[in-house]
């Protein structure tokens, strides 16, 4: 049985199409919807982006009817639509693919004609009678894709930084609370895999909490105010033709009042149309982040292998059984779930770095996939972090007794002794504590070399993972 779909009959460049009624796009987001159907990753995926077009849609309305380039009617309808789309309404309606060609065209009219549409029904029109409210004439005036598209990008990813900052923050104040709960357990801590000398698994977590701090301050001190300058009003190349000498101060004016944050214009707009260097920079900055969160992923996986045969020295909570064929083994889903995310983050940055030098003269036709790929990296970043912190570090339990136990096993301890015995003696007793299986206290009382009282103070957990005092 054909149901009946009501349409609206819209014409572009190419010539007519079939609009369904109760779509708030219009003809030209039609088309990319059909030749762009690739990643399965929509922009109504990324509310942050959508509501930064939103703002930059309703910034330059405000430019324009300052320059009474729009009347009052005309403004206060793009006002209103933005206003919805900021209140989280109409975002099923973008429906463009994030990877897409035409430079962000795409995702460019989809705004401006979900706005006039959504607009022309504040007005008391029909969707689709666009000589009331024009998605180009109107809403896109004094406007290009080239100055709207990566203006929006820097205004969303500004709020998707806002977004990462609480499980960043979290995961980091996770580690030090395990940093706070560990700082009496000695434990042996490695270099290239072999013993080297003790430390205790609190420093160790503490180290943890430390290296994602720096990445934190890092990301808030220079991302936001590199982001904050935009070539907004620059429309095609930057030379800012179809606007009025003063729309550019006027549209940053308007865009800084909503956003509620300095913003300021590129002091070369030629320049900033072109260039992606700041999106190159925010990507290494989280290419830098994953790095170092897969990395402790995988210490995380090495401290806990075994967990008899294995290192054994702290005990991840059982997240669900590890084999089909291996009845009782448990494997350390979680930090391995962090690498692959970080892995994905990796590749993210190689393409938005291939992409970014793509661009070609005055124009990065690229543009999309750089988008996507931030966006999609922050999204990604920020699941996982908060994963990480409940599923896998909250969790973690030491064995305490096995990390002392190893201490006291270890020839590593042998370095402490170095002060006291000297470089020949300690590396005799090295060599003969591994050839013989005993361990070097055992050898260095058999050999009276040092008093009970004496190693007791040089074994002594503060005087073994700090800068020892001077008598």
């Amino acid at each position: 049985m054909n149901v009946k779909i009501n349409t609206r009959t819209e014409k572009d460049l190419l010539g007519f199409k079939e609009i369904p009624a109760h779509c708030y796009y219009g003809v030209q987001t039609l088309r990319a919807i059909e030749n762009f159907n690739l990643s399965q990753n929509k922009l109504s995926q990324f509310p942050a982006f959508i509501k930064a077009l939103a703002m930059v849609k309703a910034a330059c309305a405000q430019a324009n009817f300052k320059l009474n380039k729009i009347d009052e009617n005309k403004n206060n309808a793009i006002q209103y639509a933005c206003q919805q789309i900021l209140n989280n309404q109409y975002h099923e309606q973008f429906m463009v693919d994030m990877i897409q060609g035409g430079a962000g065209t795409s995702t460019n009219m989809n705004i401006n004609e979900v706005v006039a549409n959504v607009g022309l029904e504040y007005l008391g029109h029909s969707k689709g009678e666009y000589q009331y409210l024009h998605p180009n004439n109107d809403v896109n005036m004094s406007q290009s894709t080239n100055d709207v598209y990566p203006t929006a990008i820097k205004i969303g990813l500004i709020t998707a930084i806002q977004q990462l900052n609480a499980p960043f923050k979290d995961l980091i104040e996770c580690f030090k609370s395990k940093s706070d709960e560990f700082s009496n357990i000695l434990k042996m801590g490695r270099t290239q895999l072999q013993d080297a000398v003790p430390m205790t698994l609190g420093q160790e977590f503490g180290a943890f909490a430390t290296t994602l701090q720096n990445d934190l301050d890092k990301l808030n001190h220079i991302m936001p105010e590199a982001l904050s300058v935009v070539n907004l009003g620059g429309t095609a190349i930057g030379t800012g033709i179809n606007t009025e000498v003063k729309y550019r101060e006027y549209a940053i004016a308007s865009l800084s009042e909503i956003t509620q944050r300095k913003i300021s214009s590129a002091p070369d707009l030629i320049e900033a149309t072109s260039d992606m260097g700041d999106f190159v920079l925010f990507s290494s900055l989280l290419k830098r982040t994953a790095t170092k969160l897969s990395k402790i992923a995988n210490d995380l996986r090495l401290l806990s292998s075994g967990p008899r045969a294995g290192l054994n020295e702290i005990h991840l909570e059982a997240r669900q059984p590890g084999s089909s064929i291996m009845p009782g083994k448990v494997n350390p889903v979680i930090p391995e779930a962090m690498n692959l995310v970080c892995y994905q983050v990796i590749a993210n940055d190689l393409a938005i770095t291939l992409a970014a030098e793509a661009g070609q003269l005055q124009l990065n036709a690229m543009e999309p996939l750089i988008a996507f790929k931030l966006f999609e990296s922050i999204e990604l970043l920020g699941k996982a972090m908060h994963m990480f912190q409940y599923k896998c570090i909250a969790t973690i339990r030491a064995n305490a007794a096995l990390c002392q136990a190893q201490v006291e096993n270890s020839i590593g301890i042998v370095t402490a002794l170095n002060p006291y015995l000297g470089y020949e003696t300690t590396t005799r007793i090295a060599k003969q504590a591994n050839e013989s299986g005993q361990s070097v206290l055992a050898l260095i009382k058999a050999e009276n070399l040092l008093s009970d009282q004496v190693l007791a103070d040089i074994l002594a957990v503060e005087n073994m993972v700090q800068p020892k005092q001077s008598a």
